[in-house]
């Protein structure tokens, strides 16, 4: 009976131990957390952020730096690709990815030319500047 006493109480020493420390680590990593990690949703954001002249002013830009990838002119393809990144506090593009990508070096291409972006006037709540998350496609026409 004493072992079995004993052996509990190890084991209940031991389930201590773990709880308390997942604990800490919890705490720990609420300390790490980083301001650049918070960004508001480009819907709920008072005001909007803009490329310097605007949307189209911006898709004139992507046309203008976007060179075809030699698959999709060779083979005439079409297709969307969804990118999404972050407009920083400064105006500048950050954590460029292609979340739905149509392929054969496409979405690669598309964040080669959103790192070449200028400054985006950068969006604002309550008058203070605040990091946004932008979801945008790009489309791309074979010509014929």
């Amino acid at each position: 009976m004493n072992r079995q006493l004993s052996l509990r109480i190890m084991v209940m020493i031991v389930m201590i131990f773990i709880s308390g420390k997942s604990w800490a680590q919890n705490v720990h990593n609420k300390a790490e957390f980083k301001e650049n990690d918070i960004y508001v949703s480009f819907d709920k954001v008072e005001e909007k952020p803009e490329f310097p002249g605007g949307i189209t002013e911006f898709y004139k830009f992507i046309g203008k730096n976007f060179r075809t990838p030699v698959a999709v002119g060779k083979n005439k393809i079409e297709g969307k690709t969804y990118i999404q990144f972050i407009i920083e506090k400064d105006g500048s593009l950050s954590d460029i990815i292609a979340l739905k990508d149509a392929g054969y070096g496409i979405g690669d291409e598309v964040i080669r030319v959103l790192k070449l972006s200028p400054k985006w006037a950068a969006a604002r709540q309550q008058g203070k500047a605040v990091r946004v998350m932008y979801n945008m496609p790009i489309t791309i026409q074979a010509y014929k």
